[in-house]
This record gives C-alpha cells, sequence and structure tokens, in this order.
C-alpha cells in the first residue's frame, strides 16, 4: 500500500495499547476506541514473564518499568495447612541467564500508564462502545453503539473476553466458567509473614514469590511497586458463580471464610486486607480461527485462559508484537493478519489448555511439581523470523 495502513484497535487496555505502541513503531496509523469514559486499569499485581519483557523491552517499556517493578529472588511453595515447604527454586538468578530477560512482577496500573504514554493523546478515543466489526471490498468497519462507524484498513478486536468484535464475527459463544473464582487484593509489604511451617521452620523472603496450595484452592503472593506492596491473588474452588459482573467489592470476612482451616500466618496476613474485590473466572476453549477478512482479535480476546500459568498478559504482548510485525512485513494487509494467525494461534491454544491442565494438577493431593513454563519463556516474539514454539 503507498499510504500508511490504518488501524483500529478496539478497547485500550493493555493488549489494546500494547497492540498500537507495536504497530505506531512500525509505521502504521493507529486509533484506538475504548468504551469507558476515562483510563484506566482495575485490577492489582501483574506477572510478566521473560517471554513479557522481551516485548516490553522491544517496546521502550522494560527501563521505566524497573524502579515500578520487583524481581522476586525464589519461586516457593508451601502447604496450605501446615505451611511446610515443599519446594523452594531460584528464579532471579537464571531467568535472565536461561530465557534472555527477566522474571517481573508489577502492578497493572503503572504498566498500562507506561504504555499510555508511549502514544499520542488525540489516538485514544474514549465512550466509544463498539457493538460488532465486519468487512467488505478492501475495508474494515467498526460500528458502535451510538451509531458512527469508522473505516479503517483492519480493525483489531483488543475488546476482552466478552469481546464485541469476536462475537460479530464468529457469533454469541458463552464463556466456560472454571470452577474457580477468586479475590485479588494487596497489603502492605510489613504485612508479610517471614517465617512460617512447622515450629516456624520456613522461612519467607519478602522479595519471594510464594505460592500456597490446596485441593480447594491456591494463594498466590508476591511483590509489587518496588516492593512496598504485596500483591495477592486468593484462588478459591467453587461450583457455582452467579454474579454478572466479572468483579464486584467483597468484604474481608468473606475472603477468610473461603480459608477456613488454612494456616494461620496466611489468615493473619488475610486479615490485613483493607479492601478486595471477587469474581469469577472464565475462560473459553481455543478458536478454529481468529480473522475474518480485514478484522481480527488479540489478548483475551482471542485466547482468554486461566491465571494458572501466569501468561494472560505475557502472551497478549506477544501478540501485539506478532501483529505489528506482521502487518509490516506484508504488502497487502490479508497476507499480514494470515501470518499474524499463522504464528500465533497455535502457541496461545497450547498455552490455553496447560492453565486448564495446571489447574487441574493444582487441584490433586498432593498436588505434582508444576508443569514446565521453560517452553513458554524462552519464546521470543520480537525477533524478525519467529521459531514456533
Amino acid at each position: 500500500m503507498a499510504r500508511k495502513a490504518r488501524i483500529a484497535v478496539i478497547g485500550a487496555g493493555i493488549g489494546g495499547l500494547a497492540a498500537a505502541c507495536a504497530l505506531r513503531e512500525r509505521g502504521l496509523e493507529v486509533q484506538i476506541y475504548e468504551r469507558a469514559g476515562e483510563l484506566g486499569e482495575v485490577g492489582a499485581g501483574l506477572q510478566l514473564g521473560p517471554n513479557a519483557v522481551k516485548v516490553l523491552r522491544a517496546l521502550g517499556i522494560e527501563a521505566p518499568l524497573r524502579p515500578l517493578a520487583c524481581e522476586p529472588t525464589n519461586i516457593v511453595s508451601v502447604a496450605s495447612d501446615d505451611a511446610h515447604l515443599r519446594f523452594r527454586e531460584p528464579l532471579k538468578a537464571i531467568a535472565a541467564t536461561q530465557f534472555g530477560a527477566p522474571y517481573l512482577t508489577a502492578h497493572r496500573a503503572d504498566l498500562h500508564g507506561l504504555l499510555q504514554g508511549k502514544l499520542p493523546a488525540a489516538s485514544i478515543h474514549l465512550a466509544a462502545q463498539c457493538t460488532g466489526a465486519s468487512s467488505f471490498d478492501g475495508t474494515a468497519v467498526a460500528i458502535f453503539a451510538d451509531g458512527t462507524e469508522v473505516e479503517a484498513d483492519i480493525v483489531v478486536g483488543a475488546d476482552g473476553i466478552n469481546s464485541a468484535v469476536r462475537e460479530s464475527l464468529f457469533g454469541l459463544q458463552p464463556t466456560r466458567y472454571t470452577q474457580q473464582m477468586a479475590w485479588r487484593c494487596i497489603v502492605p509489604i510489613d504485612c508479610v509473614p517471614t517465617k512460617i511451617g512447622p515450629g516456624r521452620s520456613v522461612d519467607i523472603g519478602r522479595d519471594e514469590y510464594v505460592g500456597w496450595i490446596g485441593s480447594d484452592g491456591h494463594v498466590i503472593c508476591y511483590p509489587i511497586r518496588g516492593g512496598d506492596l504485596y500483591n495477592i491473588f486468593a484462588g478459591h474452588v467453587s461450583e457455582q458463580w452467579v454474579e454478572e459482573s466479572w468483579s464486584v467489592p467483597s468484604s474481608v470476612d468473606e475472603l477468610l471464610a473461603g480459608y477456613r482451616g488454612w494456616n494461620e500466618a496466611l489468615l493473619a496476613m488475610l486479615g490485613q486486607v483493607e479492601h478486595c474485590y471477587k469474581w469469577g473466572i472464565c475462560d473459553r476453549d481455543p478458536l478454529g480461527r481468529w480473522t475474518s477478512g480485514r478484522v481480527t482479535l488479540l489478548g483475551d480476546a482471542a485466547h482468554p485462559m486461566m491465571p494458572t500459568l501466569a501468561q494472560g498478559a505475557a502472551i497478549t504482548h506477544e501478540d501485539s508484537y506478532a501483529l505489528a510485525r506482521n502487518l509490516a512485513r506484508h504488502a497487502d494487509p490479508a497476507d499480514g493478519l494470515a501470518a499474524y494467525e499463522a504464528e500465533r494461534r497455535p502457541r496461545a491454544g497450547k498455552v490455553q489448555l496447560q492453565a486448564r491442565e495446571q489447574f487441574r494438577n493444582n487441584r490433586k493431593v498432593p498436588a505434582p511439581p508444576p508443569l514446565s513454563r521453560d517452553w513458554i519463556f524462552a519464546h521470543d516474539a520480537t525477533l524478525e523470523t519467529v521459531v514456533a514454539g
């Protein structure tokens, strides 16, 4: 194409903003449309495996993020009842050496703000609720709730698990409730117990990633905000989820009731929580295709997954960079989209299914060792020639 390709990105979450940054760096013209009336990122902590950090490095985000993030020294796993040590494995010492980038933990809002800061304010359109997208005669069209339409060369649906773009392409497909609900919360770092387990024999560093594992749930904890705060993801096995909202406020009493019988050191820390939110965790089966004409999907719109591998954001970052690379490489946008999907869809589907398998393993008594994520971490989506895997 003689002129720059015009891309309309639907959704200004972390995935949509990362895609916009990557596309702009390749010289493409990007406009972002967000249904919310103001920009922001809900949630709390975020894990960024080496595969994600490689993308952030290529986008110029890693350096400004590092002071705001943490690099956990070890991965520690303890039992939910007596807090005996299941295993402790080095993380900081090996991640960059083995996989080419560190393993970082951060506040979602910090990363979201850095991505937003790389984009022109005029390129982000708020209160723009997309209701669907279509393509015809080499043009893509995004349709909005107020009746307006936006034409572009390509529309990218980065509008989350309940994507309107996805539904308009492939029909209504209900999400799958995963039998897990979860609380998200944060405590000051000095609330973290440092001696737990039988006879207080297990030392816990406040710079470590700690997972409390039980058959009815798991609690994942790690430092964020430069080590000042401690993020808590409290996953709980539950057969029913009746809330219509994806995230609802919860009381600390309800949180504690969900972990009745768990170790007293964990309960004491949870008792220090001031604000928490709960939601039912849903995913979808891998899609048979992501693209229709000049419209494609990215991130949770394409491959919503359980958080048990901590790869939702990371795989989305890979999508973002791969989309930009393939569109820049091919003169015909249709060829670029085909190459993007061929590269990304098999890998994302494989991670989706491994995340489910890890959840099933976590419920076993005793829980087996975690499934290896080495093949995930080793991937580098920033290479001009990407090896599948």
